[in-house]
């Protein structure tokens, strides 16, 4: 099994450790490679300044050098349950994607992501406070808002946002819905021809780094019901009764594959609009704004 498993890693061109954490490591970082080289330069020396201060957060094991670590390190510090296992609701907010979209409900006492972005943007731009407390306010908005961009992260059918639905992706066998979607398929989204642009015009960036973080989880939430859901199962995902398993089929990744690039490239603008806010002087946002 772990030969075919390896062999089909390789037709895909994907290398095993990046298929099991790409949202926590690849698509992450390339988010922070989009938001770098679209932050304005006022920003880049703030994070800068911020980053001299990540010896103090107490985190040796996870390297805390450059935005790209700082997308990663939410999910590195989470290994620790006992200092950080109550940040784990703060990465994504659930909602069945067969019921109206409530963007307030599943986040009691703000434990949910989209809360977290909001609370972490804010926290990130109040300038009184010590530069660690910034630094880790830094890390979480910009993981964040890629987790909030990954559809099942806020997209759910009764199944864990796709982790108990058993899925193959073409000739990859034992992985579930979710994992394909966090990993191989953004993977192939990032990496095909033409591979993700870093760098985009002011056009751009004004054309797809709108809205807030409750439109980005209206916007996962509605993927999720109207692609993810019916392109994995080939049926209408409330209307007809969904199997356990499934498989991809090379026509389904192909269709699959612009959903996912764009997530992350929304993601990556995004992320640089609200860092470009929290640098820029002026009030901080009044809670409930």
């Amino acid at each position: 099994m772990m030969r075919v498993f390896a062999l089909g890693l390789a037709l895909f061109g994907l290398a095993a450790p990046q298929i099991a954490a790409a949202w926590g490591f690849y698509a992450h970082t390339v988010t922070a490679d989009v938001a770098q080289a679209n932050i304005a330069p006022e920003t880049q020396r703030g994070i800068a300044r911020l980053l001299a201060y990540s010896d103090r957060l107490g985190t040796p094991e996870c390297d805390l050098d450059s935005l790209q670590d700082a997308a990663v390190w939410p999910d590195c510090v989470r290994r620790d349950y006992w200092r950080w296992g109550y940040t784990a609701a703060w990465h994504y907010r659930t909602a069945p994607i067969c019921e109206a979209f409530d963007p307030k409900a599943n986040c009691s006492g703000g434990n949910c992501v989209t809360a977290q972005i909001e609370r972490n943007q804010r926290l990130l731009a109040d300038e009184s406070l010590p530069p660690n407390v910034r630094l880790e306010a830094l890390t979480f908005l910009v993981h964040f808002v890629g987790d909030v961009h990954m559809p099942l992260h806020s997209g759910d059918h009764d199944d864990r946002g796709g982790n108990d639905r058993d899925a193959d992706y073409g000739i990859v066998p034992g992985l579930n819905l979710h994992w394909i979607w966090d990993g191989p398929l953004a993977e192939r989204a990032i990496t095909g021809e033409p591979p993700v642009t870093r760098r985009y015009s002011a056009a751009e960036r004004s054309q797809l780094a709108g809205g807030n973080a409750d439109d980005w989880g209206r916007e996962s939430w509605q993927t999720a019901r109207d692609i993810v859901y019916p392109n994995a199962f080939d049926a209408n995902a409330c209307e007809d009764e969904l199997p356990d398993s499934t498989a991809l089929t090379q026509e389904d990744i192909v269709a699959a594959v612009p959903v996912a690039r764009q997530r992350v490239v929304q993601a990556g603008l995004r992320i640089a609009r609200l860092l470009d806010e929290a640098f820029a002087p002026g009030p901080l946002p009044v809670a409930g704004d």
